[in-house]
C-alpha cells in the first residue's frame, strides 16, 4: 500500500499550482546606480508582477498593500526593484544586524530554485532600512539555513507610504546550470505593521511559506553564461588571553589560519581550512534539561554550512542522526568531560552535478591530546542524492571515524567506527504527501548482528486536515561516533491527527485542534513499553498575529536507571526498575511583534515522575527602532519530589542587550544566569563588518559559580577575518 502512494505522489508534475506564473527578466547593459531610488531608465523597460496574494490573514484574497517587482540581468549580475506600498511610515525593523528573523521584520524576499528540482534554494531579502538576509533553503522548504552568507549588495528608500528597493546580486554569488534560461522563482513579502504575509504564488495557510512545491519561473531573456564563481580566501587571526580560576591556569595564544572557497565546474563547492578556528564568537543559548537525554544544538560554524542538509538530513533529528557536524572538534577527556579537540585541516566537496544529482564528500584530520588521551582521528563523510519525480529524492552515505597510532589508552573497540545507509524523502508535488524512509548500519571492531537504525514515516497534509504516522527502530548495538543518537534499543510508534479551522470573522486568524500519541518499547526486554506521551493539544492564530496554546499530556516512563533530574551532588535519584504515570498541563501566548515592547509568556503544571512540577516563564522585550532591542527572559522549573528525593527551584536568567550602531558596527552583550548548570556568564561582543563578509570581532567573556558567586574563568578574544576573492 504505502509503494502504491509512493508512486501515486511521486508521478505528478512539478507544478503545484495549476497555472505557473512567469515573470522575464530583461538583459541590459545599462548602468544602475544602486540607491534604492528605481529612476534608471532601464527599469521602465523591465516586466512588472504586482499580483501578489494574501498568505495571512487569509490565503483566498488579493494583498491589501500591493507589491511591485522588475528584474534585469547583466553579464555578470542579477538587479531586482522592488516597490511596496505601506499604510503609513511606521515601519517595523528589530534592529541594523543583517540575517534578520523575516517575521519580525518587514521585509520583501524571494527564493530562487536556479537548479529547478523542487528541494533547494537560495533566499535573498531586505527590509525598509536596507538590512540584507540570505540564507539556503533545503528539503524543500522544510530547512533552512540563515548562516550561510554571499557577497550581494542592496539599498532602499523609505516614503510616507510606500519604500523602495534595489538589489544587486553577482551571477558569482549563485550556482545554476550552464547556458540555463529559466529559474523556479518565488517572491514574498512580510508586511508587519499591517499584519499581512503576502506571496507571488499562492500558497495554502496549512503549507509553509517556505515551501518550494508553490513557486512560478524567473525566464531570462537570453541564457546564462556559465556560473563562474572566484577563488575566495578568508585567513584568520585570532589573539587570545584567558584564565581558568579552577586550575589557575592562564591560556594566552596567537593563532592563526584560514579557509578557501573553490568553484568547481557550475554546481560545486571546494571548501578548504588550515589550522580553523572552530571556537564560535557566537555564543550557543543555555536550557534547562530535565530529560534522560542530549539536546541537539545548531551548528554555527562557517567551514560546514554550504550543502549543509546533504550530509545533515540523513536519518530522524528526533531519533537517530549517522552524522552531526558538532561533534567534529569536540572530543571528551579522561574525565568525560567534553573539551575542544584541535583540527588540523580539512576538505568539503558538496553541491550539484546537474538538476538530479548532488554529491558531498568531507574529510577533516584532528589532532592528537595524549595528555587527555585522545587519539588523532580522521573524520570523513561521502553521501549521493538523487532527485526523484518530481521532489522526492533518494540518498545513500558512507561515515568513517578512524583513530590512528598505537597508543596503550586506545580502546579496541574506539579504533573505528562506520556507518552506510539510504534514505528515501518523499515530497509530491503539491506537498500534500511526504515522508522519510530510511535503513542505516554501523560496524566497529567487535561487530554484533544488528547494528541497524531505520524508519517509515508518513504524513498528509491539507487544508482542513494532517494526518502522520512514524515507525522507527534503533538497535541497542548501533553505534555513530559522529552522529546524534539520544537513545537507543527500541521500538518508536507514533500517529498524529490534526484538524484546521479557518473563521471568516472575529479574532481567530485560524486554529486547529490535535492529537499525538508515542509509545517506545525495548526489543532487549521483550517488547517492554518503556515510555508512552499522549497530547491533545489546541493552537490559535490571531489576526493581530499573537499566538496562544494549550495542551495537556499522558506520560508514562519507565526508569530502567536510577535518575535524579536535578542534578544534585549526592541526592538520592528516583528509584530506577519500575513505572511512573503523571500528567501535565502547558499553555504558551506570545504577543503581536509590531509593537515596541513585545512578550511572551508559558506555564505548566503537573505530575514529575513520583512528584509535582512546576514550571513558569516569559521573554519581555523593548525595541527602541531600529537602533536596539533589549530583552529579558526568565523560565522557573520547580520540583517537588517525595523524601528522601530532593526538591528543585531552576532558574534560568537572560538579558540581551543588542545595539546596531549602523549596518556594520554592532554589539551585542548576552547575560546567561543557570543554577542547573551553576554558572553565571557574561559575553559581551563587538562587530565590525569592515568589508563584505571581513569581520574585526572584540570578545569579553565572564563565568562565575552562582552558589559562591566566584570567578570561573574569563577570556578576551580579538579575531581579524577577511574574505578575499581572487
Amino acid at each position: 500500500m504505502t509503494g502504491l502512494v509512493l508512486l501515486a505522489t511521486g508521478l505528478c508534475p512539478l507544478a503545484a499550482q495549476d497555472a505557473v506564473k512567469s515573470i522575464t527578466a530583461r538583459y541590459t547593459e545599462a548602468e544602475i546606480t544602486l540607491d534604492g531610488r528605481l529612476d534608471e531608465g532601464a527599469w521602465a523597460t523591465a516586466e512588472p508582477i504586482d499580483d501578489f496574494l494574501q498568505y495571512f490573514p487569509t490565503d483566498s484574497a488579493t494583498a491589501e498593500h500591493g507589491t511591485e517587482m522588475r528584474i534585469l540581468y547583466s553579464p555578470t549580475m542579477l538587479y531586482v526593484g522592488i516597490r511596496a506600498e505601506t499604510s503609513g511610515e511606521g515601519y517595523v525593523v528589530t534592529s541594523l544586524r543583517r540575517d534578520f528573523r523575516g517575521t519580525r521584520n518587514d521585509n520583501v524576499s524571494m527564493f530562487f530554485d536556479t537548479f529547478r528540482d523542487g528541494i533547494n534554494a537560495f533566499m535573498f531579502g531586505v527590509t525598509p532600512y536596507g538590512v540584507q538576509r540570505e540564507g539556503l533553503v533545503s528539503e524543500g522548504g522544510e530547512g533552512f539555513d540563515n548562516t550561510w552568507d554571499a557577497k550581494w549588495l542592496a539599498e532602499s528608500e523609505m516614503h510616507e507610504d510606500h519604500y523602495t528597493i534595489e538589489m544587486a546580486i553577482p551571477f558569482t554569488s549563485l550556482k545554476f546550470p550552464d547556458a540555463g534560461d529559466r529559474w523556479r522563482f518565488r517572491p514574498y513579502r512580510y508586511n508587519i505593521q499591517t499584519n499581512e504575509q503576502s506571496t507571488w504564488v499562492r500558497v495554502p495557510q496549512n503549507q509553509r511559506m517556505s515551501s518550494l512545491a508553490f513557486m512560478g519561473e524567473l525566464v531570462f531573456e537570453r541564457p546564462l553564461a556559465r556560473s563562474r564563481t572566484p577563488l575566495a580566501l578568508i585567513p584568520y587571526v585570532n589573539a587570545r588571553a584567558g584564565k581558568d580560576f579552577t586550575s589557575e591556569q592562564t591560556d594566552n595564544n596567537f593563532s592563526f589560519g584560514g579557509d578557501a572557497k573553490v568553484a568547481i565546474g557550475n554546481g560545486m563547492n571546494l571548501d578548504l581550512t588550515i589550522n580553523p578556528d572552530f571556537s564560535n564568537v557566537e555564543l550557543d543559548d543555555i536550557f534547562t534539561n530535565l530529560t534522560r537525554f542530549e539536546v541537539l544544538l545548531p551548528e554555527k560554524r562557517q567551514f560546514f554550512i554550504d550543502n549543509s542538509d546533504l550530509f545533515a538530513s540523513f536519518g530522524s533529528v528526533r531519533d537517530a542522526v549517522p552524522f552531526f557536524s558538532r561533534r567534529i572538534g569536540l572530543a571528551r577527556d579522561t574525565a568525560g568531560n567534553l573539551i575542544e579537540n584541535g583540527i588540523l585541516a580539512g576538505a568539503r566537496l558538496s553541491g550539484k552535478l546537474d538538476q538530479n544529482w548532488r554529491l558531498g564528500f568531507l574529510n577533516i584530520q584532528g589532532q592528537a591530546d595524549h595528555r587527555n588521551q585522545i587519539p588523532s582521528n580522521n573524520n570523513s563523510m561521502l553521501a549521493v542524492q538523487r532527485r526523484v519525480f518530481s521532489r522526492s529524492n533518494v540518498g545513500a552515505f558512507i561515515v568513517n571515524r578512524q583513530a590512528f597510532g598505537e597508543e596503550t589508552y586506545l580502546k579496541e573497540e574506539d579504533r573505528y567506527n562506520r556507518v552506510v545507509g539510504v534514505d528515501y524523502n518523499l515530497a509530491s508535488a503539491d506537498n500534500v504527501w511526504t515522508g522519510k524512509f530510511y535503513l542505516h548500519k554501523s560496524f566497529q571492531p567487535g561487530d554484533h548482528d544488528g547494528n541497524l537504525s531505520s524508519q517509515a514515516f508518513l504524513i498528509r497534509d491539507t487544508r482542513k486536515w494532517r494526518f502522520a504516522t512514524d515507525l522507527v527502530y534503533v538497535n541497542e548495538d548501533f553505534r555513530s561516533d559522529l552522529g546524534f543518537i539520544p537513545r537507543k534499543d527500541y521500538l518508536k510508534t507514533g500517529n498524529f491527527v490534526g484538524r484546521n479551522f479557518y473563521p471568516k470573522k472575529g479574532p481567530l486568524a485560524s486554529h486547529s485542534f490535535e492529537v499525538l500519541a508515542l509509545t517506545w518499547r525495548r526489543p532487549s526486554l521483550d517488547m517492554k513499553l518503556t515510555d508512552y506521551t499522549l497530547r491533545f493539544s489546541w493552537a490559535a492564530n490571531l489576526r493581530d498575529q499573537s499566538t496562544f496554546e494549550l495542551q495537556a499530556f499522558h506520560n508514562y516512563i519507565f526508569l530502567a536507571n536510577p535518575f535524579d533530574p536535578t542534578r544534585t551532588p549526592g541526592a538520592v535519584p528516583i528509584p530506577g526498575d519500575q513505572g511512573y504515570y503523571f500528567n501535565q498541563v502547558t499553555a504558551e501566548f506570545e504577543s503581536n511583534q509590531a509593537s515596541l515592547v513585545t512578550f511572551s509568556a508559558n506555564t505548566g503544571v503537573g505530575g514529575f515522575f513520583n512528584g509535582h512540577r512546576y514550571s513558569l516563564g516569559g521573554l519581555v522585550g523593548v525595541r527602541v527602532q531600529p537602533w536596539a532591542q533589549f530583552s529579558l527572559a526568565l523560565n522557573y522549573d520547580g520540583l517537588r519530589l517525595p523524601d528522601p528525593h530532593p526538591d528543585a527551584n531552576l532558574w534560568l536568567l537572560t538579558p540581551r542587550f543588542d545595539v546596531t550602531f549602523s549596518k556594520s558596527l554592532f554589539w551585542l552583550t548576552l547575560l546567561q544566569y543557570s543554577n542547573q548548570r551553576n554558572n553565571l556568564g557574561i559575553n559581551s561582543r563587538l562587530q565590525w563588518r569592515f568589508a563584505p563578509l571581513s569581520d574585526l570581532y572584540l570578545v569579553y567573556n565572564d563565568n562565575y559559580y552562582t552558589d559562591t558567586f566566584s570567578p570561573r574563568f574569563r577570556s578576551i578574544n580579538l579575531k581579524v577575518s577577511y574574505w578575499l576573492n581572487l
